[in-house]
């Protein structure tokens, strides 16, 4: 067990009697970014007893996801892929045998990406011989993968997109060192990965992945870590409001406080109403649910991703250069914030709620 990491909490619904899940141990803030080991390790310790989405406990995997991201958030962006790995590799049915790809016990003791992505010019296929699969061709945007175990992985296959597990370390997969210069979530290096006849696991039917509701609930996980890395921004806003040694904070300092309250506020309601709605919905046909799942991701992924957006910006004019340039954890936190939320598409997610509003023939409010 590594250093206990100070935390404080981020509560999404602060009036529910749900348990709280809040990181237990793991690396300090100032080593994360340096030491991914040590990252990794803390990722598989809290692997083992977080919850999965649509268990009744969401609420507290989501609260769990946004206190890491106020701490630290590349340690989230770590996480996060890995929680949801493990909560696909739960819900799949039947159960995946994954012997062949090198994990005789628990898939809780590996560390896990999720590579989905696909990009032009570049395509990766699974084919089958006597029953053995193997992947060939190369898969963009996939994070960590030099330093990671084991992935969940899309290819291609006759009947269209289905999901692999595969070892990472494994002859046939050699992880790409970039290009990555990005200035945000520098040591989550996110780069494309080259399979040659890997060896691979299928994870449900194909199409299943991608269809099944778990995917959006995902999505909805990711955007609570944007809240909690806001969070941690917006405690810096209130931090120097309250410094009595400074300069007391003039009425355009604090509306953009309140400002930022009342995103946040607001985010932070879509993230409880959907942990509820995602926790009613487990084990009911999509016929049964008031909103399809992707509906419901887009609406509270496009609501979060707003407020962080708002926050990043009103922070600047409220605070000015000074912590952007002598705070290393808060230069740190904003950059790779503002990386993190570009996983949202901005107008084409909102092109695409609109499309699929419409397409249901009916007035959603």
């Amino acid at each position: 067990m590594v250093e206990q990491l100070d935390v404080q909490p981020v509560r999404i619904d602060s009036g529910a009697s749900t348990e709280r899940v809040v990181p237990p141990a793991g690396p300090p803030v100032d080593a994360a970014p340096d030491d991914l080991p040590a990252a990794l390790a803390w990722v598989v310790d809290v692997g083992r007893s977080a919850p999965h989405p649509g268990s009744g406990r969401t609420l507290a995997l989501w609260e769990l996801l946004a206190s890491t991201a106020a701490h630290d958030v590349a340690l989230a962006r770590t996480l996060e892929p890995h929680l949801d790995a493990l909560a696909v590799l739960a819900q799949a049915d039947p159960t995946p045998d994954l012997k062949p790809v090198g994990v005789t016990g628990s898939a809780n003791d590996r560390s896990w990406g999720v590579f989905a992505a696909e990009g032009p010019g570049l395509r990766l296929e699974a084919s089958e011989d006597a029953g053995r699969w193997t992947l060939t061709g190369v898969k963009p945007w996939c994070s960590l993968a030099a330093h990671l175990s084991h992935a969940l992985v899309t290819a291609w296959t006759d009947d269209g997109r289905r999901l692999f597990a595969v070892d990472l370390r494994s002859a046939g997969v050699q992880p790409d060192d970039g290009p990555w210069v990005a200035r945000g979530l520098t040591s989550v290096v996110s780069a494309p990965v080259r399979f040659d006849g890997a060896v691979a696991v299928p994870v449900g039917r194909a199409g299943w992945y991608l269809d099944r509701p778990g995917f959006a609930w995902g999505g909805i996980g990711v955007a609570a870590c944007w809240y909690g890395g806001a969070v941690g921004v917006a405690r810096a806003m209130v931090d120097r409001a309250l410094d009595t040694s400074g300069r007391e904070p003039d009425q355009l300092a604090l509306a953009h406080l309140g400002a930022v309250d009342r995103h946040l506020t607001g985010a932070r309601t879509a993230l409880a109403e959907a942990a509820r709605l995602v926790d009613a919905a487990s084990g009911r046909s999509r016929t049964e649910l008031p909103d399809p799942p992707g509906i419901l991701a887009r609406r509270v992924r496009g609501v979060v991703a707003q407020a962080v957006e708002e926050t990043l910006t009103r922070s600047a004019h409220a605070l000015g250069p000074g912590p952007l340039t002598t705070d290393e954890a808060f230069a740190r936190r904003v950059a790779d914030l503002g990386l993190y939320v570009r996983q949202h598409h901005a107008e084409r997610d909102d092109a695409s709620l609109g499309r699929d509003l419409l397409a249901r023939g009916e007035r959603p409010w």
